[in-house]
């Protein structure tokens, strides 16, 4: 099955890929590789999400927003691929949680962007991490994600 086939089963729609908010592009492709920049948690310029994780939002719906970023990143992916379908592998995932003082449940709140990669690409979704907590993102994001992906050759 294609991962375009892949999203249409699971009801999932990929949002508008997002403008970048500064001197830099969405996308880079190096030989087999692209690296994604940081998406954060808005669809078609509207924050779905803002505020700290641990405060102003649970866990579950920090969880939510890295979902969104997620889908930013792949909707940034596929605009510069033409398809998803041409994605080998999810290298490495970067994830950046606005948090509150003392929060330390990045990797939870990452999870929502992991388990969506697992389920859109399967076993091509399995994928290096890391969760950090940060004072502050962009637009007042709770969380912020980019990635490596292979591409087939």
């Amino acid at each position: 099955m294609s991962v375009e086939e892949r999203l249409r089963e699971l009801g999932i729609e990929l949002p508008p890929p997002p403008k970048p908010l500064g001197a830099y592009v969405p996308t880079v492709q190096v030989d087999d590789l692209v690296f994604v920049a940081g998406m954060k948690a808005s669809i078609g310029g509207e924050m779905k999400f803002r505020g700290k994780v641990g405060s102003d939002l649970t866990v579950e719906e920090g969880y939510e927003a890295a979902k969104i970023c997620a889908l930013n990143c792949l909707s940034a992916l596929k605009e510069a691929l033409g398809s998803l379908d041409k994605v080998e592998r999810i290298i490495q995932v970067f994830g950046f949680v606005n948090s509150a003082e003392g929060f330390n449940q990045q990797p939870k709140v990452l999870n929502g962007a992991s388990d969506l990669l697992l389920k859109i690409f399967g076993e091509k979704g399995q994928h290096a991490r890391i969760a950090v907590g940060s004072n502050e993102l962009p637009e007042d994001s709770p969380v912020e994600v980019a990635m490596i992906v292979k591409l087939k050759t």
